[in-house]
């Protein structure tokens, strides 16, 4: 079994400030793209990913995952981070968060039914994924 390729890190800083893409680097040093990636991460030259823990806690079933309250949740989320949306994703996102908001209510999941809307109680889920994407947004000025 050979050698694990060592990538320089101030030599991969140097080429990916000269603009060079992933593939090239993963030839230059013999590695895969993933490691590549691995290493620009280490290296600091990566933006952290997005991070929808929060606002989907639930572990979707595939069939689930790219369902409309899925996709709208991970919207909010990531705009709650600082990360650019398309502006009409992002409307649909906060339509959909305020009315049920305006209408007491709350989005539940199960692995069985997939998401379905339940009556908001004290700590809606909702409520704190919108209010956090809101606070963004407004200082951000990103929202119409």
């Amino acid at each position: 079994m050979g050698r694990k390729a060592r990538i320089d890190q101030e030599e991969l800083v140097r080429l990916a400030a000269e603009g060079w893409t992933n593939a090239r680097l993963a030839e230059h040093f013999g590695v895969t793209e993933s490691g590549v990636l691995q290493a620009k991460r280490a290296a600091g030259l990566s933006k952290p990913m997005t991070d929808h823990s929060r606002a989907l806690p639930w572990k979707l079933r595939r069939e689930h995952s790219q369902s409309g309250p899925a996709t709208n949740l991970r919207n909010l989320s990531a705009a709650a981070q600082g990360r650019p949306i398309p502006k009409d994703r992002l409307n649909t996102a906060l339509r959909w968060a305020n009315r049920l908001v305006d209408n007491g209510l709350d989005i539940a999941y199960d692995p069985e039914r997939g998401f379905h809307e339940v009556p908001a109680g004290d700590d809606s889920h909702v409520a704190r994924v919108l209010a956090e994407a809101r606070e963004a947004t407004d200082a951000a000025g990103t929202t119409s």
